[in-house]
């Protein structure tokens, strides 16, 4: 079932026209469209189910972002967050791009580390060895523990041992199990299998073991995501394409010399993926924990995505970061709107899902880029933040969008400017 991820005019219109559109568009059912019309769609007995000492629940505003076409499938992307700017960036650049043939994407398999730490031990190369010869016990041991992954044609595949021959504790050893999580994001998974065959190593090693838990740096789960622009779809009134290209290209630069700038830089990808991360129940601590040690990969810290000019001319922007999110367990399964985002992007495996997710950085990223390169960022940003202004200052229904217009108009967003506004509103 084939959907279109454009939105004609969709900023214009009120909430309940844009969830109908929504509705329609993905073909979901009355109970699903109650749970976006709802507020609480998180129930207070399912939420104290999912964690301990609830006192009640917190709500973010859920956005979509339109215009997504994804290796030639348009894709409508559920965002959680609360910063203006963030849906209507990714959506614009997606509209850019779609012109273009949209987002190319690709993934590694669903593959996830968990480490066990061995301690106590005086032959650290040794002790390697004999793991290595235990590999397939060790294996074997491991897969013992979840029969159903194994049925799903998952699993533990390989082992790596990795030596410490010199720390401050001694000489250490960590084993790492290689584990196929298929659809799941795989903390749960991968734990107890580390648990289960640190007796084993123990006995192999002669050593004591002391952590047994994944690492989030989950270099073998990546996903990937490739754009072109032309500079025609890049021209705009005021400037050309080509001078957008270089000034897009000269802001990727600054970034790949300066870890101060990269942060930022990294932090607007980010801005694209953890709001799909939280609206689907994935772990976008642990997202955010491989990326960022996954940016440090050389030795100093790097930009997730490069950009680079084609002999064509054109713009090609790429991205590629750990992605170790997952279709089932957790939040994902215990959450309806989790669920029910999923529904509205139409994924059928976690490797899916971490493609959109990368591709929807990386247009956040060219958001960024483009208007740090051309007026600022501040220019379209605060524009959008004027409604959480004129809210601070009071306003509501009719008089949110009048004062959040003249804001955006002075080009002066500021609290007390929405004040002055909003009591002369009234005052007429």
């Amino acid at each position: 079932m084939t959907i279109s991820s454009r939105l004609p005019n969709f900023r214009n219109l009120p909430p309940a026209q844009r969830r109908e559109h929504v509705v329609n568009a993905c073909h979901l059912d009355e109970a699903d469209a109650a749970l976006l019309e709802t507020p609480g769609a998180l129930n207070l007995s399912r939420a104290d189910g999912m964690i301990e000492n609830v006192i009640g629940t917190f709500e973010l505003p859920m956005g979509v972002a339109g215009n997504f076409t994804i290796n030639g499938k348009d894709v409508l992307v559920p965002m959680a967050v609360e910063e203006p700017s963030i849906v209507a960036a990714a959506s614009f650049m997606a509209k850019l791009a779609r012109d273009c043939g949209g987002f190319e994407t690709s993934s590694t398999g669903p593959i996830m580390r968990a480490q066990v730490q061995v301690l106590g031990i005086s032959d650290p190369y040794g002790a390697r060895l004999a793991l290595l010869k235990g590999r397939d016990e060790i294996i074997a041991l491991a897969n013992s523990r979840d029969k159903l992954l194994i049925s799903l044609g998952g699993g533990c595949r390989d082992i790596e041992v990795h030596v410490f021959p010199d720390t401050p504790r001694g000489p250490m050893i960590v084993m790492h199990l290689i584990v196929d999580v298929r659809d799941a994001m795989g903390a749960n998974t991968v734990n107890t299998m580390a648990e289960s065959v640190s007796p084993m190593v123990e006995k192999l090693t002669g050593g004591q073991v002391r952590l047994r838990i994944l690492s989030n740096l989950a270099d073998l789960r990546l996903a990937r995501a490739r754009v072109r622009l032309t500079p025609k779809a890049l021209d705009t009134d005021e400037r050309g394409g080509d001078q957008i290209i270089d000034g897009v290209i000269d802001a990727y630069t600054f970034a790949a010399v300066d870890p101060y700038r990269a942060a930022t830089h990294n932090k607007g990808i980010m801005n694209g993926i953890d709001p799909i991360i939280v609206a689907t129940g994935n772990d976008w601590r642990a997202i955010e924990a491989g990326a960022h040690a996954w940016a440090c990969r050389s030795g100093r810290y790097a930009p997730l995505s490069t950009w680079e000019k084609d002999i064509e001319g054109a713009l090609v922007g790429t991205i590629e970061m750990p992605m170790p999110v997952g279709l089932v367990g957790g939040a994902t399964k215990t959450h309806p709107l989790a669920q029910l985002a999923l529904k509205i992007m139409k994924v059928e495996t976690a490797q899916e899902l971490g493609e959109v997710a990368a591709a929807v950085g990386l247009a956040q990223n060219l958001g960024a880029l483009r208007a740090l390169a051309t007026e600022g960022i501040q220019r379209g940003h605060m524009a959008l933040h004027a409604r959480n202004i004129a809210l601070v200052a009071g306003a509501t229904g009719d008089e949110i969008d009048a004062v959040a217009r003249q804001l955006a108009a002075e080009h002066d967003v500021r609290t007390d400017r929405a004040v002055d506004l909003l009591q002369a509103l009234r005052r007429k």
